[in-house]
């Protein structure tokens, strides 16, 4: 029989299978079944959950936050802009009439 074409002209050599458990006791099979990486990876996944938890109650609580801003003080800044405007139309009024924006007394003398 003919052996299999090939293309190109370069044959590889096979692949080691790295993932393949020979039951060697290789460094990186020693370092993923230490008890100083199981102990970091459940720590990292302790934080990962706090983490998560705190931001969940922090935006909670920049909700509550924003929408009683906008109920509570918009309003007020909205009706003190109101009154500033008011007071100062009164003021323009004075000065074109030419009285005092005290009060309709003339001054004594």
């Amino acid at each position: 029989m003919a052996s299999p074409a090939r293309k190109g002209g370069v044959s590889l050599p096979e692949r080691r299978n790295p993932k393949k458990d020979d039951g060697g006791d290789g460094v990186i099979a020693r370092i993923s079944q230490s008890q100083i990486l199981a102990r970091g990876k459940q720590v990292t996944s302790d934080a990962g959950y706090v983490a998560k938890k705190l931001l969940k109650s922090t935006g909670k609580a920049a909700w509550i936050f924003g929408t009683t801003f906008l109920i509570l003080v918009v309003p007020l800044i909205i009706e003190m802009d109101r009154e500033q405007q008011l007071t100062e139309l009164e003021l323009q009024q004075a000065n074109i009439l030419g009285t005092s924006a005290g009060g309709s007394a003339p001054p004594a003398k």
